[in-house]
Order: structure tokens, then C-alpha cells, then sequence
């Protein structure tokens, strides 16, 4: 089985320097140096799928554009690149939810996947209108995928729940395929929902003993429900052709983080009430000092973004080898980012991925279709 990767939209804005904010804190005025722009995002889609992504990955929230609009637009400039969308069952009934993603799919080809975001912020909830707590926000989100799978299998739909009705739900048209479902959270509710609906289990980028303990969670909580689900990290990479390059770009990183701003977005984050969020402050402490967690694992990300806040960071041989570890423990997606993402896109692309393909870990999953494309096969430096 090849593994699958994939790579990040930044609806938020991009820059040679890391974009903080996330997780109810504005974006960081770095967001402005490359503007969200459907002509930019387009750049980014089409380099991910020439390289071999599978999808993208476009984040929620009060600091980035909408991700079913952006989506919507810049999948008319790709031809194969999925999109999974984030987005927060509180802000949309399920019915128009899955209506909305039936119809994203026929119109670009079966090309949504569906990441849901339950929110870990009450602050930012309550300026969407929503004012359940965040357990209530966790039961509303499994009677949410429980009305979206049924309308998916083209049932008629019936439901009293605790936090969401439904009468008489059904789709004109279902999606053909079905989305896949993607799912994160830390909290032991969270884990219960993700082992009755999701398909795909996403964690953010924790030492491997701590991802070991995640998976056998999840794991174990879904052969109790009869159930399989597929499991997937988020990360940040920072890959170069030697570990020397890779950690002076980290450090080039870090010397941009000013005192105020890491103090600002830290204070913003520590309001957060998400477990995975808590386990990623944990990581750092809010210091710039001893942020290689584990071999090529850094924290430095997560001192001015919120959400995923760790980089895999060394040459493409030990970027490469890290993923192959976390494949051991179960990863078979991985989920990533880097600033400036068109950049990094092929640094990873083009660095990483052959290695990976050596070991017999990874297929190009375009590349028939790339081979016809005679500027796919030009190296970035030489564009």
C-alpha cells in the first residue's frame, strides 16, 4: 500500500517567514506578504498535484478564507488534486452540509474530502452563533455525521437527536464515490465519535511514542464498534539536500519570531480548551529553548501558529526516515505544510518522495498523466 500525502492551502496568506495565528488568533502580519489570491492558491494546487499529493488540505476559521469557496475555485485549475475541506458542523445544518459536498463532488469529479472540525475555542464559537460547550459541541458533531452518512446512503431521514432534528432529510442525488471523512480531537469524546464515523483518524505531529498511544486509542475504540479507520498525521517540513540547510532555514524561521508576537499568539492559544491544542503548547512551554522534541521533530512552529505546531526538519534522507517510523506505528497519510508552501512544496516533492519511492513506500498517483506534461518534468530550480 503506497502511502498518501498531502499538502496545505494557505487561506490565510504565505510567506518566506511562518504565518502565526490559527486557533482563534488572527493570522500574523507575514499572512500579508503573499495574499490569499485563487490565482496564487492555484500555483500551489497545480505544483502539489504535478508532484504527487493527493489532496490539500484547507483549514477553517475567523483567520483564513472560506474553504468551500476557495476550494470550489481553484479546483477549476487543477484536474486531479482532491481538496479536503475543513469545516465545523455547528455552522451548517447537515442536510445542506451534505448537499453541498454531494454536489462538490460530481461537479469536480469526486474530488472532496471532508475534515471536521468540531472547535476547541468557545470564544470563537460563539462569534459563529454557537453556544454549546465543547462535549455538547462533540455529540452534536456524531448526530451530524450520523444524518450526513444516511443521506449519503440515500435513506430518507428521521432524526430527534439532543442537539440537531431532521424530518423527512433525503438527497435528490448522492455523491458517487462517498466522501471520505476526516477527523481530529484528543478529549476521550472526541475519540468515541471518531471511532463510530470517521474514516480517517488525523493527529498532529507528537513524538511517535505519543502517536503509538493515539492510534491504539482510536484503534481500540473502533473494533468495539465494529469498525476500521485508517490514520493520518499533520506536520510541517522543512527538508534540504543536507541537515546543515534544513536547520539553518529552521533557525532563519525562529530569529523572525519577535518577543510580543510569541507572547500575544501564546496567550490567544492558552485560552483554547482543545486537548490536542493543551498537547501541543505542552511540546515547548512557550520557550524557544529545546524544540527538538525527538530526532528532527521541532516545536518552533507551534510558539506563534496555532493547530499544528511541529516541523520534521533534516535532509531528505532523514525526513524521509521519520516518516517511515511513524509509518511503522500505523501513519499511512501524512498531512503537510511549509513556508513558503509553492517552495517547499518541491523541495519535499522533489527530495523526499523519490527516496520514499525507492524504499517501495510511495507511487505517483498521476503518473501516467504528469509524463504527458513535458513541464512537469522540469526541475523547480531550473523554472
Amino acid at each position: 500500500m503506497s502511502l498518501t500525502f498531502h499538502w496545505f492551502l494557505p487561506t490565510n496568506g504565505d510567506s518566506r517567514h511562518v504565518v502565526g495565528g490559527g486557533h482563534g488568533t488572527p493570522a500574523t502580519a507575514s499572512g500579508r506578504d503573499r495574499p490569499p489570491t485563487v490565482a496564487y492558491l492555484s500555483q500551489i494546487a497545480g505544483a502539489a498535484e504535478d508532484l504527487g499529493f493527493v489532496g490539500a488540505l484547507t483549514p477553517t476559521g475567523a483567520w483564513c478564507e472560506d474553504a468551500w469557496l476557495t476550494t470550489a475555485m481553484v479546483s477549476r485549475h487543477t484536474e486531479r488534486l482532491k481538496f479536503l475541506v475543513a469545516f465545523r458542523p455547528g455552522s451548517v445544518s447537515p442536510t445542506l452540509a451534505a448537499q453541498m459536498a454531494a454536489t462538490f463532488q460530481r461537479q469536480s469529479g469526486g474530488r472532496i474530502l471532508l475534515n471536521v472540525v468540531t472547535g476547541g475555542e468557545n470564544h470563537e464559537q460563539r462569534a459563529y452563533g454557537d453556544f454549546l460547550d465543547k462535549d455538547d459541541r462533540y455529540r452534536r458533531t456524531g448526530e451530524f455525521l450520523q444524518i450526513v452518512r444516511e443521506l449519503w446512503a440515500g435513506k430518507t431521514v428521521d432524526l430527534v437527536g439532543e442537539h440537531l432534528q431532521v424530518e423527512d432529510a433525503r438527497l435528490a442525488r448522492v455523491p458517487d464515490p462517498v466522501p471520505e471523512v476526516y477527523f481530529g480531537g484528543s478529549s476521550p469524546i472526541a475519540g468515541e465519535i471518531a471511532a463510530r464515523h470517521v474514516d480517517v483518524y488525523l493527529t498532529w505531529g507528537e513524538p511517535p511514542a505519543a502517536v503509538a498511544e493515539k492510534i491504539a486509542w482510536i484503534r481500540a475504540l473502533a473494533e468495539e464498534e465494529g469498525r476500521r479507520v485508517r490514520f493520518g498525521i499533520r506536520l510541517h517540513v522543512i527538508t534540504r539536500d543536507t541537515a546543515e540547510q534544513a536547520w539553518a532555514e529552521a533557525r532563519r524561521l525562529l530569529a523572525g519570531f519577535d518577543t510580543e508576537t510569541v507572547r500575544a499568539v501564546q496567550a490567544g492559544l492558552g485560552r483554547s480548551e482543545s486537548e490536542g491544542q493543551r498537547r501541543m503548547l505542552a511540546l515547548h512551554g512557550g520557550s524557544a529553548d529545546e524544540l527538538e522534541i525527538y530526532p528532527n521533530l521541532w516545536a518552533g512552529i507551534g510558539l506563534v501558529r496555532g493547530g499544528a505546531g511541529t516541523a520534521l526538519v533534516g535532509s531528505h534522507d532523514e525526513v524521509a526516515e521519520r516518516i517511515a517510523e511513524y509509518h511503522r506505528l500505523g501513519i499511512d497519510e501524512f498531512v503537510l505544510s511549509g513556508y513558503p508552501h509553492l517552495e517547499e512544496a518541491y523541495w519535499f516533492g522533489e527530495g523526499v518522495l523519490p527516496r520514499l519511492e525507492a524504499q517501495g513506500l510511495w507511487t505517483h498517483p498521476f503518473r501516467s498523466a504528469t509524463a504527458a506534461r513535458p513541464e512537469a518534468q522540469i526541475p523547480f530550480a531550473e523554472r
